[in-house]
């Protein structure tokens, strides 16, 4: 039998063409999501997305089933709607969060080498009053997953970093409050000073309060808020 060889190559450069797309629409649509730039509750159709990015129909659709997993996006009849900010998904993911973030920041206090808060410490400090609106967000994301990162444990830092990824859409709104910015930090950094310490009960402890206060402020945020967000397009159920 003769094989063409232009035709063996060709396949695989293909295939590498719908990989590589789907993962470029998948991150920018995130990218988007996450940021507010498409908001929740919006609809989104296949063809908008394979003329915004270029992309196929088959990488497109491949790219919103990842999303759907991520409880990012859902169907809505023939197309997809974003999911809307949930008020009681934020609780669940709290007590999740204090699950998976305790047992981490537990392992992490009992490491004979802590140095790793230092550098915890310092992306902290990297934030102050020029420092964008993004970047805070990012950072005070960052903290709860380099934290868990510090523990060893691979699976609850997936588990962290999924919860947070959850939460970023209705973190994004709470950076607008200058006080509850100001409030995270210095709870972040007790935290760190307790494992810096070793302790590990009194590290337990204040993240835990840490998750319960953000919930709290963040639920509370939310729900006196949803008409104004309403307003702007801002899908936010209670359940």
């Amino acid at each position: 039998m003769n094989i063409n060889p232009a035709a063996v190559n060709a396949a695989p450069k293909k295939s590498g063409t719908t990989m590589s797309q789907m993962q470029n629409v998948e991150r920018q649509l995130r990218e988007m999501i996450l940021g507010l730039e498409i908001g929740p509750g919006e609809r989104l159709t296949e063809r908008w997305i394979e003329s915004r990015f270029g992309a196929s129909r088959t990488p497109v659709r491949a790219a919103l089933l990842r999303l759907e997993t991520e409880g990012l996006i859902g169907r809505d009849g023939r197309g997809w709607t974003v999911a809307p900010i949930n008020l009681a998904e934020l609780g669940q993911l709290a007590v999740y969060r204090e699950a998976v973030e305790v047992a981490a920041v537990r392992l992490a206090a009992a490491l004979e080498d802590r140095s790793g808060v230092e550098v915890i410490a310092a992306m902290l400090d990297s934030c102050d009053a020029d420092t964008p609106r993004g970047e805070w967000h990012r950072v005070g994301m960052d903290f709860h997953i380099e934290l868990a990162r510090l523990s060893g444990n691979e699976f609850l830092l997936r588990g962290v970093r999924d919860a947070m990824t959850r939460l970023s859409r209705a973190r994004w709104l709470e950076v607008r409050d200058e006080k509850a910015l100001g409030r995270a930090w210095a709870e972040h950094h007790a935290v760190l000073a307790a494992v810096r310490e070793g302790d590990a009960d009194k590290a337990a402890r204040l993240l835990s309060a840490h998750i319960a206060g953000s919930r709290d402020r963040l639920v509370t945020s939310l729900h006196d808020d949803r008409r104004g967000l309403r307003a702007r397009g801002f899908a936010v159920v209670a359940a």
